[in-house]
Formats: structure tokens, sequence, C-alpha cells
């Protein structure tokens, strides 16, 4: 498996295909046709690879970081930047996943544009509904996966809490052990 869907939405996991995003050299996870295809693949949007091309790497790239100018606009309490708007609502207009039913259930087909699409469409609701509010980045400093904290009490500190969650609490338990040897 080549992508890691921890933030409770789809959307939020597309942003995420851009690891470490404030390093110096962040590792990108839709580099390739194939990494996209598996992407949506592994995502559960689509059973079959939708046979994705060097243009659609380029499509993809580009709604996943208008997606993430929207989220962090609403993390910072910033107005929407129009130009992130105007290309999301552009993918939101296209052709829709398509279902089928079959013996086996509901099978979901279709191209990367209509996967993004979808993308596209989840990101609308959550950026202009309640759910906004629930926004948070990551608190590991090397982690900028954002997620929605349906937490109890709204506390959720990590993206994830067997990556991120436990990498920290690790390091924190080193600083305090070398601390009380010191």
């Amino acid at each position: 498996m080549n992508h890691a869907f921890p933030c409770g939405t789809l959307c939020l996991d597309f942003v995420g295909t851009l690891r470490a995003r404030r390093n110096e050299a962040p590792l990108e996870k839709l580099a390739t046709p194939g990494l996209v295809d598996d992407w949506f693949v592994e995502s559960g949007m689509l059973d079959l690879a939708p046979g994705a091309s060097e243009s659609d790497v380029t499509l993809a790239v580009q709604l996943r970081e208008s997606v993430y100018e929207l989220v962090a606009a609403r993390l910072d309490g910033r107005v929407l930047p129009v130009e992130a708007v105007d290309e999301v609502n552009l993918h939101a207009a296209g052709l829709p996943v398509t279902l089928r039913l079959g013996p086996d259930g509901v099978m979901r087909s279709g191209s990367v544009a209509q996967g993004l699409a979808e993308l596209a469409r989840e990101t609308v609701r959550l950026v202009g509904g309640d759910e906004a509010a629930l926004l948070r980045e990551c608190a590991r400093p090397e982690c900028t996966q954002v997620y929605l904290d349906r937490s109890r009490g709204h506390r959720r500190e990590w993206c994830a809490m067997r990556t991120c969650g436990n990498r920290v609490k690790a390091a924190n338990y080193r600083a305090r052990q070398s601390a009380a040897q010191a």
C-alpha cells in the first residue's frame, strides 16, 4: 500500500499526499500516473485503476494544492483564496464516479477526472459546511497532515495515534528519561 488514510475524509487524505509539506524536500506521493491510480484504488473511491496519464498527475496535484489552500485558509480564519475556490468549483462540476450494482455488490469505476470531481465536491461540503470547525493540523512538527477532529471534547492532537502520536509520546518519554539521568 502506497498511501495512508488517517484523516476521516478522503479530500483531507488527498491533501496528505504531499508529506512533510514544510520540509526542504517534501515527499510527493502523486509523482507518477501509477501512484495516482494507486491512490484512487487504495482509497476505495474506485475499484479499478482509472489509467492516469502525466496530464492527470498535473491535474491531481493542482487540485490537491487548491484544496490545501482552502483548508489552510479555514484553519487560519482567512478569506478563501479566489483561485483555489475557482479550481475546486471547476472540478466539482465534473461527472461523478459511476456506480453499478452487480452480483458482488456495488462497483465503482471512472476516470481520474471523475475521481477528482468527487474529491472537489467533498471539499466544497467540508470547507463550506459546519465540519470546517473540526479541521485541525497534526501537532507533530514534521507532519503537515490535516484531519477532522471528531473526538469527544475535540482535543485530538495528531493525525493518527499509531504514527505521529506514538512518535511524539516516545520522543517525550526519551527526553524525560535523559533529563532524569542528567
